[in-house]
């Protein structure tokens, strides 16, 4: 009789699980697109610059944005201390790693869900950058004719970060 009810409680998590998965393989599926599609712009990034075009050489029509490429430490606040930079960044990422998963476990949730989905995706790019590469790329600068705007360069991660952030917010504040 032990085996039986033990084996019953196992069968209830397996089906627990397989709930949790169901309903939220795609916010996981969210952290993986984000990730991916900025690796792939930094890819994009290092093969025009290894190419030889200049930076600002491929804007989009009516010049209101531009490619770029800057080779950032962490808004370039963290130049001198890398390493710093890189520990954070990984311990950052950890964290919301972690409070994505226990999120999954609750119902509903969904702007919660989907602000951790994209603020992991963004960390989890600009963060394996900064492990294997000892710098983040960053690849997008907004043309307003502001200097404070024109001089910002940045990245899909970046943006997917602050949307993820805002997201995150109001998914906790019962809005």
């Amino acid at each position: 009789r032990w085996g039986y009810g033990q084996h019953g409680h196992e069968e209830d998590n397996l089906m627990k699980l397989q709930e949790i998965i169901r309903n939220n393989y795609k916010f996981a599926g969210i952290a993986a697109a984000s990730f991916l599609i900025d690796e792939e712009m930094k890819k994009l990034c290092r093969r025009i610059r290894c190419a030889g075009y200049a930076e600002g050489d491929f804007r989009w029509k009516g010049g209101s944005a531009a490619l770029s490429q800057q080779w950032a430490q962490f808004l370039n606040f963290g130049e001198q201390k890398r390493k710093l930079v890189t520990l954070l960044s990984v311990l950052l990422t950890v964290a919301v790693l972690v409070v994505f998963v226990l999120t999954l476990g609750m119902r509903g949730k969904k702007l919660l869900k989907a602000g951790l989905s994209l603020l992991l995706g963004g960390a989890f790019s600009n963060t394996y950058d900064r492990v294997m590469r000892e710098y983040v790329v960053d690849y997008v600068s907004l043309k307003t004719g502001i200097p404070a705007i024109d001089g910002v360069v940045f990245n899909l991660a970046d943006l997917c970060i602050l949307m993820g952030t805002m997201a995150v917010v109001l998914g906790t504040s019962g809005l």
